[in-house]
């Protein structure tokens, strides 16, 4: 899928059947499950008063969490960091997504745009790491690797565009052309990454225990009702992939 559209249900789910995870990312966390979420009829446009209410309610129930509990000991932000060691990965430098958000809820999440920020503010008020990418953007089906290293991933440093390779190992996202996210959530990648004309788009919602199938099903519900708001047509398809 390379060209902006509207995308059918049927399509949608087609591009959903194609998705992978390998059974070595299984093999490292059998309890894995991953929701993919696919949008379309998507109408681009910054935060209205809706995505701020869902902002300023994930702000404060993160505050009575972190309130009597230290932010590593969340309990999906714990397991998290284990499964980053487990590849290799130092969690202290390299914050899992929900981790990095959740520490950033003190002071204010960031203000993006309306549908970065409706799917940031679910990241946190469920406690899933939740990415959302452009669809129209990937070359092929989303597919979740242990990275052998040559592959491409296409971000940015000192202000200048780079391109980098995972480490050996490291546990990716990726299509046909690259990376689209390193460390599982860690980092997303330019190409894939949503934009201010993005239409159709494609979210990820990543569950390790002790987040149950109830948990990560009604994070997905909240997020299907959320983008029912940014369009007068949201057509919207998912799927989760599990452990064979």
């Amino acid at each position: 899928m390379t060209e902006t559209t509207i995308h059918s249900a049927a399509e949608l789910e087609a591009f959903l059947a194609g998705a992978t995870v390998d059974a070595e990312v299984f093999e490292l966390r059998p309890d894995y499950r991953v929701l993919l979420l696919a949008a379309s009829g998507i109408e681009p446009g910054p935060g209205d008063e809706h995505s701020e209410a869902m902002l300023r309610a994930a702000e404060e129930s993160t505050a009575k969490i972190l309130a009597d509990t230290p932010v590593t000991e969340v309990d999906h932000v714990a397991a998290w960091r284990e499964a980053y060691r487990a590849f290799g990965a130092k969690p202290q430098k390299t914050r899992n997504s929900l981790e990095a958000l959740m520490r950033r809820a003190e002071k204010g999440l960031p203000r993006i745009n309306r549908l970065t920020d409706i799917y940031n503010a679910i990241s946190v008020t469920h406690r899933i790491p939740l990415g959302g990418e452009d669809l129209d953007a990937y070359q092929g089906a989303p597919k979740l690797t242990r990275a052998a290293g040559a592959e491409a991933f296409d971000t940015t440093a000192g202000g200048q565009d780079v391109t980098e390779h995972p480490d050996p190992g490291e546990v990716v996202w990726g299509d046909d052309a690259g990376v689209t996210c390193r460390l599982w959530n860690w980092r997303q990648g330019r190409r894939t990454g949503l934009r201010e004309t993005t239409t159709s788009a494609l979210f990820i919602l990543d569950a390790l225990e002790p987040i149950d199938d109830a948990a990560l099903t009604a994070a997905g519900d909240a997020l299907a009702e959320a983008l029912a708001t940014v369009g007068e047509s949201v057509t919207i398809a998912r799927r989760i992939v599990r452990a064979p």
